[in-house]
């Protein structure tokens, strides 16, 4: 599939460079639903022919060459907090990030508590480096995978259980960032066959997301390019 890069400059419309199993992508695509915005989704297929995203097209826009990527008023934008949190400043309306110092602080920990400490070391191109170059067999990276799934959500249990906060999502009565990286990260998990019995209070943030339409809007199954 050719990647579709404009050659002129971005216009004021949203594109979102996607694929529909990232958890970082699914991250962005909860904020765009959360906020109503409007956007365009360009899928990125990871994995056909060796993955789309290391085409010289895709490698120019993101040098990474990783989703998501995001395009707006001009600008290139990744890596998935740093987008949610531009979409945050640039459209105010329907807030992801508490008003006070403290809560922010709070949601930003929690939100990177996934997506820095558990996904990083289980996305797609780690996998494919345990698989391929350290010839690791299924069921040790199975275990890897589930390992630190397993140990990340205990902390996050632990967090949400004790913090006091009686809201309905990560914090508070209103979904906001926390919220839309806990849950990509639990659709890995239910993926991958983790029991989350465990985890109450992630299971019940779960279901209290998986119930708004924006959420539902940004699943997987629900994108362009599922398969």
């Amino acid at each position: 599939m050719e990647i579709l890069v404009d050659d002129g400059p971005v216009d004021d419309g949203i594109v979102l460079y996607t694929y529909w199993r990232s958890s970082a992508a699914y991250r962005v695509r909860i904020g765009l639903e959360l906020k109503g915005l409007a956007w365009e989704a360009r899928p990125v297929h990871l994995v056909r022919e060796g993955g789309e995203q290391h085409l010289d097209a895709y490698r120019t826009l993101n040098p990474q060459q990783l989703v998501p990527t995001l395009l707006h008023d001009g600008q290139v934008l990744t890596q998935s907090l740093a987008i949610v949190e531009y979409l945050d400043e640039r459209f105010p309306q329907v807030p992801l990030l508490p008003a006070d110092a403290a809560g922010r602080a709070r949601v930003r920990a929690l939100a990177q508590l996934v997506a820095c400490d558990i996904h990083p070391i289980n996305n797609l191109r780690v996998m494919q480096y345990l698989e391929r170059d350290l010839q690791l067999p299924a069921d040790a990276r199975a275990q890897w995978t589930l390992h630190w799934m397993a140990e990340g959500f205990q902390a996050m249990e632990t967090l949400l259980a004790n913090s006091g906060d009686t809201g309905t999502f990560c914090h508070g009565d209103r979904p906001g960032l926390a919220d839309l990286c806990l849950l990509p990260q639990l659709y890995n998990a239910h993926r991958f066959g983790l029991d989350l019995t465990p985890y109450p209070t992630l299971r019940r943030i779960e279901a209290a997301c998986q119930a708004l339409d924006a959420f539902d809007r940004a699943r997987p199954e629900n994108q362009p390019d599922a398969a």
